[in-house]
């Protein structure tokens, strides 16, 4: 047969066939549908990062808003003839109180000014009010100073019906300690100016009637035949102040009086100690003083519009006045305070009608505007703070609507040392509720951040060293039967839930590592020992016992050394105990070394998370290096190196790239831990890099109080402002990684 006949009889593939033709049409299909799928999986990828960042954004946004204040209302005060004492409202704002200087107090409808209903004070014959005072806006409690040297405490309280299915608030006034005025002073003089604090068990009153300060301290006692409270009078004698004494204010624990001295001085009083403190000279004269909320803090403006916050503070066992902060204020004018009934929030309106809102602990301004023309002459918050009352010299009452949701946040508080009320010195303080009406929140996220990365430094600490060196030795010198075993068992473990790690951490691991903390620290420092004297030992063994066990196996044999080890540990720790720490390793740290023990520290922490974050370095580091091309390894061990410099020379720069990647998603991974820190640390707030120390981190704290937050109030937005901050933490870390990865695998890749 010749060549040109078997040519011809060869078979012709014809590419153009209809058959071929559709196969690469539904190729061209399918590619561009798996194109177009792993496309639309990407940007939705993307796309819901930027709604999660977005809407983080949308909660936490309003509590940096300014306050808004509208004007609703304004008419005539009913009492025309008498000059206005005090203006106050009830919760629902459509009663206001004027009180006026004969005792009289009138009830009036905060929409039109028409006058409800009037109460005058049982006064005796021939006695006249000759001073008032409030014990705070949010207790009611009003006190009349009268002219022959008595007073009077009486209570304005509101009932709320719905007839017909309308609210009526019906107003009232009642005399808590009875309608008979008491005895202040002796002279029988008029009371100038007065004071008084209610409590529990007593009431303190103190006046000034022209020539000296008095005070009375009347103990309360419950009668038990008729269940009547009755008073027990007890004089309290006071020094003579040298000046003129003002405003007189006694604190909410009844422990101190000031006196302010010549309009210019503050003068001080221990009550309880019967002692007087240094005076402290202010710089300009006051204008207002008034109590914050809560009466610790005294609020002040002065006559060049400064306004100042003031409170005891604690030295070495020295108590002294001391101003805290100083708030920006706008106004240079003299200016009257208002405080807020349930916040640390209060008003200054200056006797131009320039109006400014502030938070005392957020040293924020939230709001300044002119509001009023003419002399202001009075002003009041309503109990919510959502109405404003300011009252000019021409009698006339401006009504305004106030919002002002959130001005407990600024940048000063979420990450700036505060000086709150009763601490020695600013700290920063996450403490985001308490028993306490008169509570000042500490929302400082300074602690929360600090927990969170000191939890995963211990975390990655213990987990990372032995995650990595695992992978080593997995993928480079573990036999490969073993290694199919191993790498599986391991990688299990990253199906355990941690809530299950955090468990058997606080419940079992806390209470075991406390118990044996000399032998925990015994495990850090004989278990590299050991092993290394093992290895010392196995080679010296003959080298036909050495060739016994095959390459890649040895990991197996150190199994029951390091089980040895850690028996040895445990059993030597009550030996080493009593011989170096006195019996009580904790007891010792506490009192020897001034080292805090808590039974759930960082410790516990470290190893119970460094065993979650295990699983997740080991697998993506063993991965990495098992993929390192084998004829790099072999070239390098042709060319002479041993295994070791070609694990260090070669094989390790080239997985780099894959062992950082795997090192970041575990610190993305402890990072972003809830529930092994919720359950297996104290969850305590605290700064201290204490490795026996507790922490609280932002994870936790969300997940812990985020159920007892109201919806949309302050705490719930800066909860959310925390999982923002958490947010950014793991975002702009996961990109610095990847760029770090990027540069990595460009310089190794060429290997």
């Amino acid at each position: 047969m010749d060549s040109s006949t078997v040519n011809n009889e060869r078979p012709v593939l014809d590419l153009d066939s209809p058959k071929i033709q559709r196969y690469n049409q539904m190729r061209k299909i399918k590619d561009k549908m798996a194109s177009a799928g792993v496309g639309i999986g990407g940007v939705s990828v993307l796309a819901a990062i930027l709604l999660i960042f977005f809407y983080l954004l949308y909660e936490v946004i309003p509590m940096f808003q300014s306050a808004e204040v509208k004007q609703l209302y304004s008419f005539e005060l009913p009492e025309k003839a008498q000059p206005t004492l005090y203006l106050a409202t009830e919760e629902q704002n459509d009663l206001g109180l004027q009180v006026v200087a004969n005792g009289d107090m009138v009830f009036f409808s905060l929409a039109d000014g028409s006058e409800k209903q009037r109460f005058s004070l049982p006064l005796p014959e021939g006695v006249s009010v000759s001073s008032f005072a409030v014990d705070s806006d949010a207790s009611r409690l009003m006190i009349f100073g009268l002219s022959n040297g008595q007073a009077l405490v009486a209570k304005h309280q509101y009932r709320v019906t719905y007839p017909d299915d309308k609210r009526l608030i019906t107003p009232r006034i009642v005399y808590p300690y009875g309608e008979a005025p008491m005895q202040i002073t002796e002279s029988g003089e008029a009371l100038q100016q007065i004071s008084m604090r209610d409590g529990d068990s007593e009431l303190v009153v103190v006046a000034h009637d022209g020539r000296q300060v008095s005070g009375v301290r009347f103990n309360k006692e419950e009668n038990m035949l008729t269940e009547e409270l009755e008073l027990e009078a007890e004089a309290l004698s006071f020094p003579a102040f040298q000046g003129v004494p003002g405003q007189l204010l006694i604190d909410i624990a009844q422990r101190w009086l000031f006196v302010v001295l010549d309009n210019q001085r503050i003068a001080t009083y221990n009550l309880k100690d019967e002692e007087q403190l240094a005076d402290v000279q202010l710089a300009k004269p006051i204008s207002d003083i008034r109590w914050l909320l809560g009466g610790i803090s005294l609020l002040m403006t002065n006559q060049a519009g400064e306004v100042s916050q003031w409170f005891m503070v604690n030295e070495k066992g020295a108590f002294s006045l001391r101003e805290i902060r100083r708030f920006d204020s706008e106004s240079q004018k003299p200016a009257l305070l208002a405080i807020e009934q349930r916040r640390k929030g209060f008003m200054t309106v200056d006797e131009n009608g320039f109006l400014q809102i502030f938070h005392s602990t957020a040293d924020r301004l939230v709001f300044d505007k002119q509001m009023v023309d003419g002399r202001v002459e009075h002003i009041a918050l309503s109990p919510r703070a959502n109405r404003a009352l300011v009252a000019t010299a021409d009698n006339q009452l401006h009504v305004y609507e106030v919002k002002n949701k959130h001005p407990e946040v600024s940048w000063s508080v979420l990450w700036s040392k505060v000086w709150y009320e009763s601490y020695e010195k600013p700290e920063y303080i996450w403490q985001s509720s308490s028993s306490s009406n008169d509570f000042e929140p500490k929302l400082s996220l300074v602690p929360l951040s600090f927990g969170t990365l000191k939890a995963a430094f211990y975390a990655m600490l213990l987990g990372a060293p032995l995650a990595v060196c695992g992978a080593i030795y997995t993928a480079y010198f573990m036999t490969p039967m073993m290694r199919r075993k191993v790498k599986p068992l391991i990688e299990l473990m990253e199906a355990l839930p941690t809530v299950i790690l955090g468990f058997l951490a606080g419940l079992w691991l806390a209470p075991f590592m406390e118990k044996n903390l000399a032998g925990i620290f015994t495990i850090l420092i004989a278990m590299p020992v050991g092993i290394l004297l093992f290895a010392y030992l196995m080679s010296r063994l003959p080298m036909r016992m050495q060739n016994v066990i095959n390459d890649g196996w040895h990991g197996f044999i150190l199994i029951p050394v390091v089980v040895l080890i850690g028996m040895f540990s445990f059993s030597v720790s009550p030996g080493i105990e009593n011989l170096l720490f006195e019996g009580d390793m904790r007891v010792w740290l506490s009192n020897e070394v001034g080292i805090p023990f808590d039974q759930r520290n960082a410790l516990v922490v470290g190893i119970a998370m460094g065993f979650a974050v295990v699983p997740t370095i080991f697998s993506i580091a063993e991965d990495a290096i098992f993929s390192v091309p084998k004829h790099l390894s072999y070239g390098s061990l042709a060319l002479g190196a041993t295994p070791w410099q070609t694990l260090v020379g070669v094989v390790i720069p080239t997985a780099s790239p894959g062992i950082f990647s795997a090192l970041m998603i575990g610190l993305g991974r402890a990072v972003g831990e809830t529930m092994i820190v919720l359950m297996a640390t104290g969850n305590t707030p605290i700064m201290d890099a204490n490795i026996f120390e507790g922490m609280r981190t932002l994870s936790a704290n969300i997940a812990v109080e985020v159920p007892e937050a109201e919806v949309d109030s302050t705490h719930y937005r800066v909860l959310f402002l925390a999982a923002f901050v958490l947010f950014m933490f793991t975002f702009f870390v996961n990109t610095g990684a990847e760029m770090i990865r990027h540069r990595l695998r460009k310089k190794y890749g060429s290997l």
